[in-house]
């Protein structure tokens, strides 16, 4: 039986530090977090306004350098790259999913799925695409535009682009910050069917408890560190763990923070 050392991690920090501004304005986003997010599995990063979520997820992904530590794409570990080795793994091995869905109107819902393929030069597996495009249920809606999706179906087309080249991990930015209370709950569904139909990897920050139940393991960061892990969540489970960071810290609800207040 495989033991938590046995699996391998698709993406992880050690030790990651973030700092911003110097002297009397210097911020320390991150303050030592060492976090791996196991492969196959849907991770969600919870915390406070400021806690630093946001920060722990760009420095995990490559858009953003560590002030120190390291941050690991699978064994490969991401400060040790120059900007063209970096950007070529952000591109082949890592896929993003972001509030605004980010995609092209002229082009057509399968041209926007596997628009990063054909920007690399890559032939799209087709076989590997089709099945994608079952799973996201996307089908009858390929040769549209993203103008006439609705606002759930553009970023499930966004969902299905970042997972086209088969990355070792997607993160995921307040995806369903965007959308109603309906389409958001289908795009989450859609991460968790894509992780366990598909053994994908998702990492996805999110303000919300209903969407971090969605997850198989919630992180939670306050302060810029890493205090406490939580399997199998709920969402009053996670709602009660952020209760308690708002008792401390003054932040808004997390209450507040569901119906779409500051993250």
């Amino acid at each position: 039986m495989s033991t938590m050392t046995d699996i391998a991690a698709a993406a992880r920090v050690v030790d990651a530090v973030k700092v911003y501004g110097a002297g009397d304005t210097e911020v320390r986003a991150l303050d030592g977090v060492s976090v791996d997010f196991t492969a196959g599995r849907f991770t969600a990063i919870m915390g406070p306004s400021g806690s630093g979520k946001s920060t722990l997820m760009h420095c995990a992904a490559g858009l953003d350098t560590l002030s120190s530590g390291s941050a690991f794409i699978g064994d490969t570990e991401l400060g040790a790259l120059d900007d063209k080795r970096l950007t070529l793994l952000r591109r082949d091995r890592v896929g993003f999913v972001f509030q605004a869905y980010n995609l092209l109107p002229t082009l057509t819902v399968a041209e926007n799925i596997t628009l990063p393929i054909d920007l690399a030069g890559g032939r799209p597996d087709r076989e590997w695409i089709d099945a994608l495009v079952d799973v996201v249920g996307l089908g009858d809606r390929l040769h549209h535009r993203p103008a006439e999706l609705s606002g759930g179906q553009q970023q499930r087309v966004a969902v299905a682009r970042a997972f086209a080249g088969r990355p070792d991990v997607v993160f995921a930015d307040e995806p369903t910050g965007n959308l109603d209370s309906r389409a958001g709950e289908e795009v989450l569904g859609l991460l968790g069917r894509t992780v366990r139909q598909m053994a994908r990897t998702v990492v996805m920050v999110t303000h919300d408890p209903v969407a971090a139940a969605h997850a198989d393991e919630v992180v939670f960061l306050a302060d810029g560190r890493l205090v406490d892990r939580m399997a199998a969540p709920t969402a009053d489970k996670v709602l009660d763990r952020m209760k308690a960071f708002d008792g401390r810290t003054g932040t808004p609800s997390a209450a507040a923070r569901a119906q779409g207040g500051p993250s």
